[in-house]
């Protein structure tokens, strides 16, 4: 049950990333009004650790989020064998 719940939340994390990384191909939104705000605020966090590693090539192409995926799931599967180990 708490495995479930857990990976409902990751889920909907990918969702929030996904609809992230499809505004950033509209021009011109502000980022400091609502609702993109809430969407930056939950989701800048975790895509920054990524572009710090990996700079935009050519200056235009942010290949960082692909990585942030990788790396969401790992975590993913990680808690899973920790919440499997305990029987959760």
């Amino acid at each position: 049950m708490i495995s479930r719940f857990i990976n409902q939340l990751f889920y909907f994390y990918y969702l929030i990333l996904i609809i992230r990384i499809f505004l950033t191909w509209i021009p011109n939104i502000d980022w400091y009004s609502q609702p993109f705000a809430f969407l930056s605020s939950i989701t800048d966090p975790f895509l920054n650790v990524f572009r710090g590693l990996i700079p935009p090539i050519g200056g235009m192409l942010d290949i960082s989020p692909i990585i942030a995926f990788i790396a969401l799931q790992g975590i993913q599967i990680g808690v899973n064998w920790i919440l499997a180990a305990f029987g959760l």
